[in-house]
């Protein structure tokens, strides 16, 4: 009887223990159930750092953007002043010069080769899927390629002209006057795409056509000293090749963003359709100008290391512009261009001691203050597209109204082994 009711005494115990433990444990699971506190600083605290790391993402890539904005002022600089500066000093060396006609056509060869790999790295060395895709683009789409026998033949007059022009003229007031294709290039958008400027940009171009006007006064009068005794060059030829080229620079971006708005062509596929009738057009007058001089001579007579450079500068020059403008805006592109103008006259002082007087320094001016006022964004609400895209830079010939930021395609992959989605077509002139 002792031993029972010890035993009884025992269980008792023990269902007490197990009630007091299940009444524990259902407060402490009611405290955890009732008070969302417990997990609400973790829940709190990953939105907390998403958002810290979105600000940080946000500041370091505003970071890179504003070094890479600089990077492409340097090099829009850069390419601007010395491709003039090189072809003026490779143009009035003593001894044997080189044919222009066959700079012309040697830099567009090198230029399709290096828009043919561009591509190549895009098909990521696939020869054969790379094959296939220019045989599509350039030979089953032959309409979309003719399209651009036109530009095409534009662009190569306006590179032989460039030659003549710098050739006959200072490379500062060839600076200046040439940016007369931002006033051409505007009246021709105006006229064939019924686009409008606002009153800044009238204003600014009125400023930029005297300032032009006001510099070929300055070499009127100083025409001995702006052309140093040399019976090789001559002014009024070289004012008429930079007139001509500023009328056909104008006229061929207007006409190459009319005929091929909204097609979505790689602008490196672009490239290689305009260098392969740039090409053959470049051959045609090599042939017509200086055919029997090339035959006898050979086609590379007169090339020194420095006119490799020239015409490595304006094969690859405009693509490496293509690179870096999607990175530049239109008033940093202005301001570029405003800036390669001082850059061209300092150093024509001292490379080939070029005058700077009063004339022209108020002339140079007001063509500086008018592209930099043409580059200002318009007020909102103007309801006018912008044009202050198109002839920003002299070494590209962008289409106007384009997006800065979508002008060219960037050939890297995207992380996910992507291609950037083609933008409108742009072809790059040197």
């Amino acid at each position: 009887m002792a031993g029972g009711n010890h035993s009884q005494a025992a269980e008792e115990k023990a269902g007490n223990r197990s009630q007091s433990e299940a009444h524990n444990s259902g407060v402490s699971s009611e405290r955890v159930s009732d008070c969302p506190e417990v997990d609400q600083p973790k829940s709190r605290l990953k939105p907390q750092r998403t958002y810290v790391g979105i600000l940080a993402w946000k500041s370091a890539s505003t970071a890179v953007n504003r070094r890479l904005k600089y990077i492409s002022l340097a090099v829009l600089v850069v390419q601007n002043a010395s491709l003039i500066l090189s072809i003026r000093y490779v143009r009035t060396l003593p001894g044997d010069r080189f044919f222009t006609t066959s700079a012309v056509v040697m830099a567009e060869v090198l230029k399709v080769l290096t828009c043919l790999l561009i591509i190549l790295l895009q098909k990521r060395f696939n020869v054969k899927e790379t094959a296939l895709f220019l045989v599509d683009s350039i030979v089953f789409q032959y309409k979309d390629t003719l399209k651009l026998a036109v530009p095409s033949l534009i662009y190569t007059l306006q590179n032989n002209l460039q030659y003549i022009a710098i050739s006959n003229l200072p490379a500062a007031t060839f600076q200046v006057t040439y940016q007369l294709k931002i006033l051409t290039t505007a009246l021709f958008s105006v006229m064939m795409l019924r686009k409008s400027l606002s009153r800044v940009q009238w204003v600014s171009l009125l400023l930029l056509f005297a300032g032009v006007a006001v510099v070929q006064v300055q070499q009127e009068g100083n025409k001995e000293a702006s052309v140093t005794g040399s019976s090789n060059q001559n002014y009024m030829v070289g004012l008429v090749a930079v007139v001509i080229s500023c009328l056909s620079s104008g006229f061929a971006g207007v006409y190459f963003e009319k005929i091929l708005k909204g097609s979505s062509a790689s602008v490196w596929v672009r490239n290689v359709q305009l260098g392969i009738f740039g090409t053959a057009l470049g051959m045609l007058g090599l042939w017509w100008n200086d055919g029997a001089a090339i035959a006898q001579r050979g086609f590379l007579f007169g090339y020194t290391d420095m006119v490799w450079c020239v015409i490595f500068n304006q094969a690859f020059g405009g693509l490496l512009v293509a690179v870096v403008v999607k990175y530049a805006d239109n008033i940093l592109k202005g301001f570029a261009t405003s800036f390669s103008i001082i850059v061209s006259t300092v150093m024509s002082i001292y490379l080939f001691g070029f005058h700077v007087d009063l004339l022209f320094t108020a002339g140079a001016g007001l063509v500086i203050g008018a592209v930099y006022m043409y580059s200002l964004p318009k007020a909102a609400g103007s309801g006018s597209s912008s044009l202050s895209s198109s002839s920003s830079s002299s070494a590209s010939s962008a289409l106007p109204g384009t997006d800065g930021g979508a002008e060219m395609e960037a050939f890297l992959p995207k992380a996910q082994g992507g291609i950037v989605s083609p933008p409108p077509a742009v072809h790059i002139t040197a």
